[in-house]
């Protein structure tokens, strides 16, 4: 029965090499996201600072790029966070359509996947 249980999910040692990597991926993703709020800030604090040249409208549509990057990437950051949980309930890649392991190169590519290519093409 052990045995099973063991082929349904990763290994602790496979866990630990996502933990890595995700936190690698987590690091970069709060300094990109620390650059985007810092710019915003900047914008909000120094509005004379604009690029000169840049009319009121331009300066409106690049605060708003880069709020929407800011949105996604706390997004990215939330799913990264969620995976480590998911790493410490050694539920990580496992799919949650089909329940089972989603391949590791998957993994490695988007650590964060909740969806086996299989269900993922099935959507």
């Amino acid at each position: 029965m052990s045995e099973k249980l063991v082929k349904s999910r990763y290994s602790d040692e496979d866990l630990e090499e996502f933990r890595v990597l995700i936190n690698e991926k987590l690091e970069k993703a709060k300094s990109q996201m620390d650059f985007y709020l810092q710019q915003l800030s900047d914008q909000a604090d120094n509005p004379d600072s604009k690029v000169k040249g840049l009319d009121d409208g331009l300066s409106t549509a690049e605060s708003e790029r880069v709020t929407a990057m800011a949105g996604r990437q706390k997004k990215h950051i939330q799913h990264l966070e969620n995976a480590l949980i998911r790493i410490d309930n050694k539920a990580f890649g496992i799919c949650r359509e089909t329940g089972k392991l989603i391949s590791k190169e998957r993994l490695r590519a988007v650590p964060h996947a909740t969806l086996s290519i299989e269900a993922k093409q099935g959507r």
